[in-house]
């Protein structure tokens, strides 16, 4: 079985999370007993997630590479038992095995029942701060399990009339239990557009209050309803910092699972120059040179974590590969 992947056809490296050869195997979804079906499979590697945190194993000396760690379903079967909630990632050929992923939710767990039941494996973390640690194909299926494991936990009644709600389709699903309402409710992924500002040699960053001090990133926000991607990279950073923008290009993208966004990455060229910074929505905004960002250190200023799509932004600029 070949797993399709396309970054093969854009030749573009993928961002952190944004891995795409993990096959969603639809058709599996559609059995009534999928999550039976796929724990009877002695392939199957059962992905834990305790409240919005993923599992990490750490061999060697400290500072060793955390290694995500997946359980079989005989490890994990007083997990499953106590799981709120379990869902079907997909599957992967690895050296002609398929290997197919379940994710399970235990935050009913308390926090030291469930570091004592899972000692023996590992840990659970933030995969904010393990991302650039690991694999894309490891940090796509984990980003995967956590986006899913947070819609879940937000859906368990009807947006509709307030009954509960049931999971079906491999936990793709809930459908309202409400005889007359019967609304069908699905995962959600709200886009939002991030972009790089650009002005010859500079490029506009800015920060929020809430940031730790001296970090400054791409601006960014959420896609409005109405509008295309590119109005809201047009509206967003008028919005933030009162520059008009044009030639908006789209760069691309990347899953945000923090808790449940897309990100969309544009370059725009600047059209005017004088900053206006709006207070409500970021505390600073200012054009940086190129040598000034590479020597932000210096200045006591920081750019955001590796991981995120606003860093990749920045260091395509900063190399001149835009």
């Amino acid at each position: 079985m070949t797993i399709f992947d396309p970054f093969e056809l854009t030749l573009i490296p993928p961002n952190h999370f944004s891995f795409g050869g993990l096959d969603r195997d639809v058709i599996v979804r559609e059995r009534e007993d999928c999550l039976d079906f796929i724990l009877r499979l002695p392939e199957t590697r059962i992905v834990p997630v305790w409240r919005s945190h993923n599992l990490f194993s750490v061999t060697g000396e400290t500072g060793a590479t955390p290694i995500p760690v997946y359980l079989s379903p005989e490890e994990a079967a007083a997990l499953t038992v106590i799981a709120k909630d379990m869902v079907y990632l997909g599957k992967q050929n690895c050296d002609d095995i398929i290997i197919s992923y379940l994710a399970i939710d235990i935050s009913i767990l308390e926090k030291d029942k469930a570091t004592k039941k899972l000692a023996s494996w590992g840990k659970f973390a933030d995969l904010r701060e393990i991302g650039p640690l690991i694999g894309g194909v490891d940090g796509s299926i984990l980003a995967y399990a956590r986006g899913m494991m947070f819609w879940h936990s937000r859906n368990k009644f009807c947006s509709v009339c307030g009954a509960a709600t049931i999971a079906i389709k491999g936990g793709h699903q809930r459908n309202c239990t409400k005889k007359g309402c019967n609304s069908l409710h699905f995962p959600r992924t709200d886009p939002a557009v991030i972009m790089l500002v650009h002005d010859g040699d500079r490029a506009l960053l800015g920060r929020q209050k809430i940031w730790s001090d001296g970090v400054y990133s791409t601006l960014a926000g959420f896609v409005e309803p109405g509008e295309t991607i590119e109005h809201a990279v047009a509206r967003e950073v008028y919005e933030e910092a009162g520059i008009i923008v044009k030639n908006i290009t789209y760069q691309h993208s990347q899953p945000w699972p923090f808790p449940s966004s897309l990100m969309l990455g544009f370059t725009a060229e600047a059209c005017t120059k004088i900053i206006n910074i709006n207070d409500d929505e970021i505390d600073d905004a200012q054009w940086f040179t190129r040598e000034e960002i590479h020597n932000f250190e210096a200045q006591k200023k920081f750019l955001p974590r590796k991981l995120s799509i606003s860093r990749r932004l920045i260091d395509d600029w900063l190399s001149d590969h835009l």
